[in-house]
């Protein structure tokens, strides 16, 4: 049986709004195990995002507990998280979150970098040349597509190795064309890379090159799919 890299029990966010309690996450459970893919879909103001941050530990919960990798996050401080995040976990978001001042393959070296390796630069080259940027190393954020620094956010999330992936609307800020290249990168490097991967998206062709689909409303996951994999 695989291992249960995430496990979220009885989770509720609520947030304090105009003198009541406005609840995103309604008592929400579901675990996932090591080298699955899942997406999380819904409408806007589902609980989707708020969903992905609690899980990354992003963020805290109002009760109910997340075990990554098996640590409690509810048990961590902050800068405890931040260092599990750092080890385990890679990130894309719809926004891309390049640092504007640092150069493509500075940005991807970034998270290699924070744990003090040395060899960031010649991965963070071979990453980049791996997602088709190879002539684009020296290029900052603005001089950069919207696709092309997707494709740098890609590789900047896989270069640790993580053992688990979360993704944001990776393609929400994207057009048909650059959104499709960037799927295939998305899902070609982590089919060979075997990473665990939570995504939350709005695209259900995208959410259907999962295995599995949580559909959720209200703060709930209402239906949950599997998917046959090839």
């Amino acid at each position: 049986m695989a291992e249960i890299l995430l496990s979220v029990e009885d989770l509720t966010k609520a947030y304090p709004s105009g003198g009541r309690e406005l609840v995103v996450l309604d008592h929400v459970s579901f675990s996932v195990e090591q080298g699955s893919r899942i997406a999380l879909i819904g409408p806007s103001g589902s609980g989707k995002t708020t969903l992905l941050g609690l899980c990354a530990g992003l963020d805290v919960p109002t009760s109910g507990s997340v075990s990554l990798m098996g640590f409690k996050l509810n048990a961590m401080d902050e800068d405890d998280r931040a260092y599990l995040r750092n080890q385990f976990t890679g990130f894309v978001f719809q926004n891309f979150q390049l640092l504007s001042t640092l150069t493509a393959i500075e940005n991807v070296m970034v998270p290699l970098e924070l744990r003090g390796e040395r060899n960031a630069g010649p991965k963070a080259k071979e990453l980049l040349a791996r997602v088709g940027l190879g002539d684009r190393l020296d290029h900052y954020p603005s001089q950069l597509s919207g696709g092309e620094q997707q494709r740098v956010a890609i590789a900047r999330a896989f270069i640790t190795s993580p053992k688990i992936l979360f993704a944001d609307e990776p393609t929400g800020n994207l057009d048909e064309e650059n959104a499709k290249q960037v799927i295939d990168l998305l899902f070609g490097i982590n089919g060979e890379e075997k990473t665990t991967l939570v995504l939350v998206t709005h695209n259900i062709e995208l959410a259907q090159k999962t295995d599995r689909i949580l559909q959720m409303k209200g703060g709930r996951i209402v239906e949950e799919r599997l998917l046959a994999t090839v």
